[in-house]
Order: C-alpha cells, then structure tokens, then sequence
C-alpha cells in the first residue's frame, strides 16, 4: 500500500460522529482512524454522545452543532457512522450557515427498516430527506459506505444515495463495519480522509 503523507497540515479539523450503544471502544475503526489521523498531525474531535444507549435527537444534535463550531474557519471534514449517519441527515435539514462542513463521510447508513424501539433509535427516523438542504449543508456532496451484508442498510444503497445526490460504495461483506466484521484498521477511510479522490471501496477489508 501506498505510504501515507505525514506532514501535518493546519488547514483542516475532523469530526468523528459515532452511533448507538458506542463508546469509543479502543477496537473500532473511528479510534483507529482518529489516532491514525493525529499521528499524521491532523486535529480530531471525537467527541463522546451522551447517554449513547439511549440517544436523544435533542441532546446530540446540540452537541453535534457545538463540536461543528469547533472545526473553525478550515476545511471541516465530517465522518459519519451508523446512527451517527442518521445525526448528520437529521441535522443537515437545518443546519446554521456558519455551520455548513467541507466533507461528510456516511458509513453504514441505517435503512427505514433499522429504526424500531428495540434498537433504541426510533426518533432519529426521518420520513423525508431533502436533497437540496442535505447538499447546501456540505461543499461536496456526502459519500456513502455501505456493506451488501448489512441488514440495517438502506434496501438498494445505490438508488438510496443515487436520490439524495450521493456517491456510494458498497463493500461486498462487510456487515455493519465494526469491530465484529473486522474494522479495525481501515486503510481505505484513512486514505479517503487524507485524499478525498480515493475510493472507500479501494481496501474492501481491514
């Protein structure tokens, strides 16, 4: 694999936007990607959602703008995964101007179907995406990661990106990409974080 650049830029911040029932364990692809990213000299923010059993639309949407202020004036890149995709989506209907992000990365978005009392997130649940508000909210539009073997995932992760104006790729076994699948170390998000051409679908695995 292609070595990394390792000189430390100061014209960027990270968000890492985690999803329910996490607690940035040490073994999850967001820590391993955050640490990756600061060795590089890149500034993370990877803030922990509160009471992340039981998420709140209210609490972490206000959290969620309050880290988006951190990012400052730079570019702001935004990765996304799971219920923290569904944040995004949720909060990018009516996100402030000053608020607005360069980049967003949306892993393992959550179908219609994942949303129910027992997984604890129903009232993240959105009946409509708006196209033209999602993009206003980022300067590119999101790009998409999505396992084929996902059973929380959109039912066809093309034509649902594809509707909302989003690049989209789908790994072919990759479950919900968590530690349990194997992700870890992700290469792949790495390089589309430090050079956003790169294909998220160019390492299909850790």
């Amino acid at each position: 694999m292609t070595e990394m650049p390792s000189s430390p830029t100061q014209t960027r911040r990270f968000l890492m936007v985690h999803g329910v029932q996490h607690r940035r364990p040490r073994q999850h692809w967001l820590w391993w990607l955050a640490e990756a990213l600061r060795q590089r000299g890149e500034q993370v923010l990877y803030p922990q959602f509160p009471a992340p059993e039981q998420p709140s639309v209210s609490a972490w949407t206000d959290l969620l703008h309050a880290e988006l202020a951190q990012l400052g004036d730079q570019e702001r890149v935004v990765v996304c995964h799971s219920l923290g995709c569904a944040l995004w989506l949720r909060a990018a209907q009516t996100l402030p101007e000053d608020l607005r992000v360069t980049r967003v990365l949306l892993v393992s978005p959550l179908g219609d179907q994942a949303f129910t009392v027992a997984n604890r997130n129903e009232e993240f649940k959105l009946e409509h995406i708006d196209r033209e508000l999602l993009a206003a909210a980022s300067a590119k539009p999101p790009h998409a990661v999505v396992s084929a073997t996902d059973p929380y995932a959109p039912a066809d992760p093309r034509a649902w990106s594809a509707a909302l104006g989003m690049d989209c790729d789908v790994l072919p076994a990759a479950g919900h990409i968590t530690p349990a699948d194997g992700y870890g170390p992700w290469p792949a998000a790495l390089a589309w974080c430090l050079r956003e051409q790169a294909p998220v679908s160019a390492v299909t695995g850790p």
